[in-house]
């Protein structure tokens, strides 16, 4: 599983070529038209972009002839990139199919003691402000694209997916995936709920890490992937909360 992971990751991180952050007060996709447009990364084939309306993407070729030279638009290099997508994706899917099935644990029983706790990720807001508050802890907010944003599935690897950040975890926060996947299919509610807070916290970039208090003040923020593991990002919780 780990080499699959990092097959997908080291493909996503060739194929994000540039971080542009250029902005257009329009952009038009074929018969749709974008308003306060900024894109974010330009790869061989596509163009990642937020507007006023939230986030989308476009495919390089579907754009007017002036925009593909100013995205310098290549078919042929677009072409490849895709046949590579196609095979990355396919490798990981096998890889995941070819993975024992984890059946949920029995709740029935007592948890061993010596066992290291996993971290718990909740979807709601809502609720995981109501828990915060009856177990005075923090929230922490994880916008992610967990199976498309290689920063994202790195910092997920190194960091929130080890046993030292689920028993920080387990005794301060209450954690909430909000999550805008590309391959996998969401329910259309959790995918309207997410992108309302994608707008109301002014988030711009994947991942992002925002701690609350229970009452939904922010603390503070870490965008994007940073080193450290989980001691760093641990002391920076810690830095944001004065915990």
């Amino acid at each position: 599983m780990r080499l699959g992971l990092f097959a997908v990751l080291g493909f996503f991180a060739v194929a994000l070529s540039a971080v542009a952050d250029e902005q257009f007060a329009t952009l038009k996709v074929g018969t749709n038209t974008y308003a306060n447009v900024t894109v974010t990364i330009v790869t061989a084939t596509d163009i990642y972009f937020t507007y006023a309306g939230g986030m989308g993407n476009a495919k390089i070729k579907d754009l007017s002839p002036e925009l593909q030279k100013h995205f310098q638009y290549n078919p042929a290099k677009a072409a490849a990139a895709e046949k590579k997508q196609a095979v990355a994706n396919a490798q990981y899917h096998v890889q995941i199919a070819s993975q024992p099935v984890v059946h949920p644990p029995d709740e029935s029983r007592q948890p061993d003691a010596g066992s290291p706790p996993k971290a718990l990720w909740r979807t709601d807001l809502p609720g995981a402000l109501e828990q915060a508050r009856s177990e005075n802890k923090l929230v922490l907010l994880d916008f992610t694209g967990s199976d498309w944003c290689p920063w994202c599935i790195k910092f997920d690897h190194e960091v929130l997916s080890t046993d030292q950040f689920a028993a920080y975890a387990s005794d301060k926060l209450v954690l909430v995936k909000l999550d805008f996947p590309r391959h996998t299919q969401q329910d259309p509610a959790l995918k309207q709920a997410n992108q309302e807070l994608f707008q109301k916290f002014n988030v711009d970039g994947y991942p992002t890490y925002i701690l609350l208090d229970s009452s939904g003040k922010e603390l503070g923020r870490q965008v994007g992937y940073r080193p450290g593991g989980p001691d760093a990002f641990i002391t920076e919780l810690n830095g944001f909360s004065k915990l």
